[in-house]
């Protein structure tokens, strides 16, 4: 009885640390779910790898200056049900990308929509 009652005890608490992780990590708070960004500039790295595929981006902003953007989308898997590839884009790619911006004014995005790479646009499987 008390080894059944251990390793329910441990199963248990062995769920609670594995899961609370997975559903801190997803959040969306420090997005700005109300406005999408329009990122327009040229490829710096591409990172194809889990837990997220990243595009990092330098773009002009409205006064000239470099902005160097980081743009997150899903993982490995899901972007690759969508056509995605780890050479879909390239260090030196011009590219248009719209995004959610982070709340806080930093140049960090997570992809919303279209993307347009060296004049062609992205047409998602789905």
């Amino acid at each position: 009885m008390r080894n059944k009652l251990g390793t329910i005890s441990l199963l248990v608490v062995g769920f609670l640390a594995i899961s609370i992780p997975l559903f801190a990590h997803h959040g969306n708070a420090s997005y700005d779910t109300e406005k999408t960004v329009t990122v327009k500039g040229a490829v710096t790295e591409y990172i194809w790898a889990n837990p997220h595929v990243f595009v990092k981006v330098d773009a002009k902003d409205e006064s000239g200056e470099t902005s160097h953007w980081v743009i997150e989308a899903q993982n490995i898997v899901a972007q690759s049900t969508l056509g995605w590839t780890n050479t879909m884009f390239k260090p030196g790619d011009q590219v248009v990308i719209d995004v959610t911006p982070v709340k806080n004014g930093r140049t960090i995005g997570r992809f919303r929509g279209r993307i347009v790479i060296n004049g062609q646009e992205f047409k998602p499987l789905r």
